[in-house]
């Protein structure tokens, strides 16, 4: 049905509540003649008269009298509906779509998405891991995460911080092998490496030298399309991997990670959040990208200044060695 046929039939029903299509004009805010004038269209589109009018009166014919009895209720009904969307829309409740890779996301999200329900029990999160770039309305996505460049026009993002790419081995491995002074001597070690999980393809190892981002192809010693396998690999020892700041920070921090070639960190990619018109989201969205920006906004927990980067290198070499010679 039409907007303007709603909105003639809420004139219409007003105008018998209060006596006067003058009256139903002035609480529409409509003119008393443009008021005349959509219950005449609306009469003419029915086919049948609903008012009998004089200059100071108005009465329901048989015909309004019936449409009178059918109208009230589904506009009640239309009301309710309303009020329930614009309570819903206030209420920090309901389903909540997010959408994310799962490459260097999944052990981020959980504790964004726990801190949330933790402040609103009646949020129902709906969460889709995939490392493929999905389309928006297809996902039915509320809020979107993403790693690498902006996302597509469409949608509104915000940058949150920069992803670190860092060379990372343990101390067993570092004991073992030893550890890669050069990207060249990269070659000669252990190297573990991601295959994308849509296509299978073994992603290249993106390494910074002289301003410039390199595609280093390195022969694996061992590969996974599951980055959450591979930083486990990378810590029993195994292998030597290149992995996520968002992942990883913490394991460089409590020394269980050593990271290497820190001269050659890529830092060239993002981490953003996404989503529809923010003049038009729920509540629930609102609060929970305000509190993704809180969390991982320019979060120094996930990105490690080049100080502290070179400090755990050398840190981490050196105790490294030490326990080499004593055995």
């Amino acid at each position: 049905m039409p907007i303007h046929d709603i909105r003639a039939i809420d004139l219409f029903t007003k105008a018998v509540e209060l006596g006067s299509i003058r009256r139903a004009a002035a609480v529409q805010g409509v003119s008393a003649q443009a008021a005349s004038k959509a219950l005449a269209m609306l009469e003419q589109r029915l086919g049948v008269r609903l008012l009998h009018r004089t200059t100071r009166s108005i009465a329901l014919t048989f015909e309004g009298q019936q449409f009178l009895e059918g109208a009230q209720p589904a506009l009640a009904a239309l009301e309710r509906a309303i009020d329930g969307v614009r309570t819903a829309k206030d209420e920090i409740a309901g389903p909540l779509r997010i959408v994310a890779p799962r490459y260097a996301f999944g052990r981020l999200l959980w504790p964004l998405v726990d801190e949330f329900c933790r402040l609103h029990p009646k949020i129902e999160p709906h969460l889709k891991l995939d490392d493929r770039i999905g389309e928006w309305v297809h996902d039915r996505a509320d809020i979107g995460f993403r790693i690498g460049s902006a996302p597509e026009d469409g949608v509104a993002a915000r940058r949150l911080s920069s992803m670190q790419l860092i060379v990372c081995a343990a101390p067993a491995y570092i004991a073992t092998y030893g550890a890669p002074d050069s990207i060249e001597q990269l070659t000669s070690h252990r190297c573990s490496v991601l295959r994308h999980s849509a296509t299978g393809r073994v992603l290249p190892w993106l390494l910074k030298k002289d301003g410039e981002v390199l595609s280093v192809d390195l022969p694996p010693s061992l590969s996974t399309n599951d980055a959450g396998l591979e930083i486990d690999a990378v810590l029993s020892g195994h292998v030597i991997g290149l992995l996520s700041s968002l992942s990883v920070a913490p394991l460089i921090r409590s020394g269980q990670l050593v990271p290497l070639l820190t001269e050659h960190i890529a830092d060239h990619m993002g981490m953003y959040v996404y989503y529809g018109s923010r003049a038009a989201q729920p509540s629930r969205v609102r609060s929970f990208i305000d509190l993704a920006v809180e969390r991982l906004g320019q979060s120094s927990e996930y990105v490690l200044d080049a100080r502290e980067l070179a400090m755990a290198q050398a840190k981490g070499c050196r105790k490294t060695r030490r326990g080499s010679r004593r055995r």
